[in-house]
């Protein structure tokens, strides 16, 4: 008798590092609402915050090589380092998160779903990054949609290569896949030409209404490149979730009464449906030009947002 096959587990490296690189952008933004003037200090001698560890590793290493000679004479004298008593804590939970944003957005979102005034937007923006960090707002450069303000409606996943079907996608396959690629083509050539970043690219893509921009047909090759895989936040205001994604497909129509469309994984963390399997949603541009800011949910905390150990 055959003993049953035994799952393999892979680590997912992406999802843990963009949860650490979150983890990251919070703890430095506390760090400098929280102790101004040591940041101060420290960026006056040349050290960036968050460049800390690798300039305290600098030390110890030399540290190390000064203490060997040290303890090898007798003239050497231990110094007293006083150390803080106790240190704030640096941390808030995913739940505070929700809790803050959808308090926030409460307070200036208009009753009825349009297009935001320049007055909430900017608003909604530093409430962004006061929040999470980073710079978020409804035009960049120059450009913006049609709305920041509208309803999301699921979408299916997208093939990423030629040949690609829903039996290769890891997760959330009830949801199907689209018959054809998305408005700006296949992610990869080929299934091995698909890396990490482009699988988290189809993971968490957003459809917006490109199709609707007064300028895309007389602007096309330029408006097609700067849009394509363009990073957004989009913010669920009824329970505070938030989710990096890009722009990877054009739709919904018009006639379907949606501005947007999330992929399954964005609609199932933001969880943004109602009985028509759509729901509010403001999103904006992520200007972020260093790539920093990495995909998924807009959380802070390594237990949440999807597991890190998948089957196969």
């Amino acid at each position: 008798m055959q003993k049953p096959a035994q799952k393999k587990y892979y680590l997912d490296t992406p999802a843990l590092r963009s949860r650490l690189k979150l983890k990251a952008l919070q703890s430095g933004k506390l760090l400098r609402d929280h102790h101004s003037q040591a940041v101060g200090l420290l960026e006056s001698s040349g050290i960036r915050p968050d460049g800390i560890r690798a300039h305290a590793a600098k030390l110890l290493t030399a540290g190390a090589a000064t203490t060997s000679l040290l303890l090898g004479s007798p003239t050497f004298v231990p110094l007293a380092v006083s150390l803080p008593g106790s240190a704030h804590n640096l941390s808030i939970s995913p739940i505070d998160e929700r809790s803050n944003l959808k308090k926030s957005l409460s307070e200036i979102l208009p009753t009825d779903i349009r297009p935001l005034t320049a007055s909430e937007a900017d608003h909604i923006s530093q409430i962004i990054h006061q929040l999470f960090g980073i710079h978020a707002s409804s035009r960049l450069e120059g450009n913006s949609l049609n709305t920041d303000y509208g309803l999301i409606g699921a979408e299916q996943h997208l093939p990423r290569y030629p040949g690609d079907s829903i039996g290769q996608h890891d997760a959330l396959q009830l949801a199907g896949i689209t018959p054809g690629r998305g408005a700006w083509g296949y992610f990869a050539r080929s299934r091995g030409d698909l890396t990490p970043d482009l699988v988290f690219k189809e993971k968490y893509y957003v459809a917006v209404q490109t199709l609707y921009l007064p300028d895309w047909s007389t602007r096309l090759s330029y408006l097609r490149d700067w849009y394509k895989h363009r990073k957004v936040v989009v913010l669920n205001p009824r329970n505070g979730h938030a989710v990096i994604a890009v722009i990877a497909d054009s739709g919904p129509a018009a006639w379907t009464g949606k501005q947007f469309g999330g992929s399954p994984e964005v609609m199932d963390y933001l969880r943004s449906k109602d009985g028509r399997q759509r729901g509010p949603v403001i999103l904006f541009f992520v200007d972020d030009p260093d790539n920093t800011v990495p995909l998924g949910p807009l959380e802070y905390n390594l237990e949440a947002g999807p597991p890190l150990l998948t089957a196969q």
